[in-house]
């Protein structure tokens, strides 16, 4: 079911997604990118719901990067346990939001060759499982015994997951040199790539050792060294840190940039989006890493559950803002247009929603507990900062105000 999902959901959930970030980039260039196009659309109160819910949500996806760098190196350290395990983690996420804090052009160029050295052990995997294909990787549909609804709402969940922050990219636009050509370009080529470095590798293995019963987080390390002896394991858990890191430095990159353009608009305090001398945000750098660490304590499966709701509200507020400023701005010069006229319009709204109704309907019960909080947290925030303290966002340009 897993590798199911990973070959189906791109085409409800990331393509659609890709698609109205593209046109809503062509149309508005600009820093903060999903958030600031949210404003544009729906006016002040989704905006900040918006930058607040990606915000926030994305606490629990940083520290999720911290504990699966740590899950990695758990089957080679064995000691790396409890405290052990949340104190590696921290120091992590720490350097790598030090990293960030130095400057777009020192974290895009360090994703970069992460990237490169992540493809090498995978290639390999891959073309050594070729020769050694012996089991049917898709039997079992589901484990025997579990029941439907939960092991349907974790795969559901994780596929979400993978394919997730196609918008986010738009955050930093305001330090693109050409961002209106460069996004659709990386939206482009990104989506079949990740396709299928995602499918592929792991469905090999599958195929290979048919151990499905044995995978949990940081098995694709146990099933290298398994098809191709040590030297493959111990690239490839070379491979899975430098991509978890890539990841985590990447999502610092573009998640803090979004609190500290809310700060220029108003509607937080000042200080959180000032400047370095790098001109990055380190303060909203810091912040950020502070919760990170806190929340580095728990499971991977618990964070990615509780966070995708978040994602599924900033996602949706995206697919709608495509859909509303071709009402409200119907004139305005688009460099990119979503294919399809109308026909394309509902595609990339009809088929997120639908696919987030069933994520929600088949969220495990602690789900349930926690991930409406969060959410309860963005009008509660926009309240207590617009009314009690008296917070007025600063009005937008008209440019933004199509």
């Amino acid at each position: 079911m897993a590798i199911l999902f990973l070959a189906i959901v791109p085409f409800f959930w990331c393509v659609p997604i890709a698609l109205a970030s593209a046109e809503l980039n062509s149309i508005l260039p600009v820093q903060g990118g999903f958030y600031r196009w949210s404003r544009a659309a729906f006016g002040d109160f989704w905006g900040f719901q918006c930058g607040w819910w990606n915000w926030t949500g994305t606490f629990l996806l940083n520290a999720l990067y911290g504990v699966l760098a740590m899950d990695y190196l758990a089957d080679y350290l064995p000691w790396l346990r409890g405290d052990v395990k949340w104190a590696g983690a921290c120091l992590v996420l720490c350097l790598l939001a030090y990293l960030n804090a130095r400057g777009i052009q020192l974290a895009g160029w360090i994703a970069v060759a992460l990237l490169i050295a992540i493809l090498i052990p995978v290639a390999w995997l891959c073309i050594v499982a070729l020769f050694h294909w012996h089991h049917n990787p898709m039997v079992p549909l589901t484990p025997p015994g579990k029941p439907l609804g939960s092991v349907f709402g974790e795969g559901l969940a994780l596929a979400m997951w993978n394919y997730a922050g196609y918008e986010q990219l738009s955050s930093v636009t305001g330090e693109m040199k050409e961002p209106q050509r460069d996004l659709v370009r990386v939206l482009v080529w990104n989506t079949p790539m990740l396709i299928l470095t995602t499918i592929v590798p792991a469905a090999l293995a599958l195929a290979v050792l048919n151990n499905w019963r044995e995978w949990e987080t940081g098995y694709i390390v146990t099933a290298s060294r398994l098809i191709g002896g040590g030297a493959l394991g111990a690239a490839m858990l070379v491979a899975s840190l430098i991509g978890v890191l890539s990841l985590s430095n990447s999502t610092i990159l573009y998640t803090t940039r979004i609190p500290a353009t809310m700060a220029e608009d108003g509607y937080l305090p000042s200080w959180l989006g000032r400047l370095s001398r790098f001109g990055t945000p380190s303060r909203a750098i810091a912040v950020s890493a502070a919760v990170y660490c806190i929340l580095a304590k728990y499971r991977v499966e618990d964070l990615v559950n509780i966070y995708i709701w978040t994602r599924i509200a900033t996602s949706l507020l995206t697919v709608f803002a495509a859909w509303r400023m071709r009402a409200k701005a119907p004139n305005a010069y688009r460099r990119f247009r979503i294919p399809g006229g109308m026909s394309g319009i509902l595609y990339i709204a009809i088929f997120p929603v639908l696919l987030c109704a069933v994520k929600v309907y088949y969220s495990e019960p602690f789900v349930f507990r926690w991930a409406p909080w969060l959410l309860a947290s963005g009008p509660a925030a926009y309240v207590v900062l617009r009314w009690r303290l008296g917070r007025r966002p600063i009005p937008q340009e008209r440019g933004a105000d199509l």
